[in-house]
Parts: C-alpha cells; structure tokens; sequence
C-alpha cells in the first residue's frame, strides 16, 4: 500500500514521536533524579498527544501504526554513551535530547504544510506546544550547568 504525502507526512510525525519518547525512556537512569521529575511531565503529556493522534490518524487517515527502528535507536544510545566519555554525561544528554526536538519540530512544520481532518489538527497543535515547551526547559536546564 503506498501512502500518500499527508500520510507520508502524519507517518514522519508519528515516528519522531515515538523515537523522542523511547530515547528519554531508554535514558532516563542518566538523568539525575531532579532532572527526570522536570523533564517527565512534558514527556508523560507526549506520551498520551501521540496515542490519540495514532487513533486519530489511523481513522481519519487510514495510517497503521509501524514499529520502532531497534537498530537505530541502539545506534543512537551507543553514540550518546560513547560522547559522554569524553565530555559531559548531562550536557552530551541535553544536547541530544535538543537534537531529537529539532527533528520532531521538522516533522510538525511538513504535517502544518497538509491539509488535516478538525479532529487531527488541536492534537498537533499540543504536540508543538510541548515541543517549544520542552526545547525551552532544555535551553534553561542547559545553561544552569555551564
């Protein structure tokens, strides 16, 4: 089944998401405690924008929900872990949870350039919003250490 550009586009959404959230999980142990309870919320409100918009994008657009790229998210854990040897352990981690809001910003700004069903549009609408929420939380947290 080929998809079309607003699938193709809703499905890069739905997969920065998913990669966002299974990198903070998959990291969280390197977090100090204050740091986790700061940056869960935003991620725990995520966590339900992306359910709902997978129900919604599986009804309005016909999108079946795909499973996570293992190797790539392995591949970035490993990468991470290894930067942290020689800088930072926070900073390297802040650095790239800024990256992976970078390449979940992209994916919201090419889903804004489609046409979208009512129901679809408020969730995409939260999902920036937390995004700019969580980039600025980011910025914050990274400029207390330095």
């Amino acid at each position: 089944m080929f998809l079309d550009n607003r699938q193709v586009a809703m499905d890069s959404l739905l997969e920065a998401l998913a990669d966002s959230l299974d990198y903070f999980q998959d990291n969280l142990e390197r977090l100090r405690p204050s740091l986790r309870e700061t940056l869960k919320p935003h991620y725990d409100e995520r966590d339900a924008a992306m359910h709902e918009l997978q129900t919604l994008a599986k009804k309005h657009l016909r999108l079946l929900p795909r499973d996570a790229d293992v190797e790539r998210d392995d591949y970035l854990w490993l990468w991470s872990r290894l930067k942290s040897f020689v800088g930072n352990d926070s900073q390297v981690l802040i650095g790239e949870l800024l990256e992976q809001e970078r390449v979940l910003m992209q994916a919201l700004a090419t889903v804004h350039t489609h046409p979208l069903p009512d129901a679809i549009e408020p969730v995409i609408e939260r999902c920036w919003k937390n995004c700019r929420a969580l980039i600025r939380e980011l910025y914050r947290i990274q400029k207390q250490r330095r």
